[in-house]
């Protein structure tokens, strides 16, 4: 799908989160309400945390749950600075995120598209629109700056 103008920005803001890890790969996560107010934010905690399932976007979806007070995101956006792996897939869409927007895609675990597509699996009861490559090519480079560090 064709990104709408307040995904950059939301975009944007996922970067800024991005790069407060040294430690852990630079990957940033904003949670939004069906308004577009920021509920929650998360960076990868990996390594911080001796955590596997520290993901910034499954972080981000616990804060963001504890916020509402509800599991259910129903409305809510995720926006990621990379294609989600499928763990956390798996978690956006089990929290029924309604739109997910991404920036970097992720060719050896991105499950939205490049290895998997957890979030069209017909055989699932719900499915969010999304949106990818949203400010791509300054998520990539993040990436690629940490990497090559």
């Amino acid at each position: 799908m064709r990104a709408r103008p307040q995904h950059e920005a939301w975009m944007r803001r996922a970067l800024s989160v991005a790069t407060t890890s040294a430690e852990d790969v630079p990957v940033g996560a904003v949670i939004l309400d069906p308004s577009g107010a920021e509920l929650a934010t998360a960076g990868n905690e990996r390594e911080a945390g001796a955590d596997p399932t520290a993901h910034a976007e499954v972080l981000a979806l616990r804060r963001a749950a504890q916020v509402t007070g509800s599991w259910r995101l129903e409305g809510c956006t995720l926006a990621v600075t990379l294609e989600p792996c499928t763990m956390c897939a798996g978690a956006l869409v089990l929290a029924r995120v309604s739109t997910l927007v991404f920036g970097a895609w992720e060719p050896k675990t991105g499950a939205v598209g490049s290895l998997w597509d957890v979030v069209r699996d017909r055989r699932l009861n719900h499915r969010p629109e999304v949106y990818s490559g949203v400010l791509e090519d300054e998520c990539a480079a993040l990436l690629r700056g940490f990497f090559k560090r």
